[in-house]
């Protein structure tokens, strides 16, 4: 990143305090602003005041389909729709259903960006966090 570049904002949502912690490490030692919330609401609230370039959500927290209620309030925001939106989930590991949001119709349904099965490998995590900034850019 130059330093002409704007530092760009990143907001993760998880009930998983370590996790919280790890990636909040890993992204701001690539150069990444953090913000970080434990709960929907509390996602919600810190997307509407801080406006982040992007968000990084876990599909299951307080209940089994948080993750898909904070995406959709996020991506049917005017400001919202237009950042991507990447959903954490452990499901595949725990029931063998793969979520995906490769096709149209699973981006139709889904509405985030890209799903990303856990235990996350950062580096594909930050790989489509910068080709999504590079494409949009």
């Amino acid at each position: 990143m130059s330093v002409h570049e704007k530092v760009k904002k990143i907001l993760l949502v998880d009930d998983d305090i370590d996790l919280l912690e790890q990636h909040t490490i890993l992204l701001k030692s690539k150069g990444y602003e953090i913000i970080t919330a434990e709960n929907v609401e509390d996602g919600w609230n810190e997307f509407k005041k801080e406006k982040p370039d992007a968000a990084i959500l876990d599909l299951i927290m307080e209940e089994h389909d948080s993750g898909f209620i904070l995406c959709h309030r996020i991506k049917r925001d005017p400001y919202g729709k237009n950042i991507p939106v990447f959903l954490l989930t452990s499901a595949t590991y725990l029931t063998g259903y793969k979520f995906g949001s490769s096709t149209s119709e699973e981006k139709e349904w889904i509405k985030c960006d890209a799903v990303l099965n856990k235990p996350i490998v950062f580096e594909e995590l930050l790989k489509k966090l910068e080709h999504f900034f590079e494409t949009v850019a």
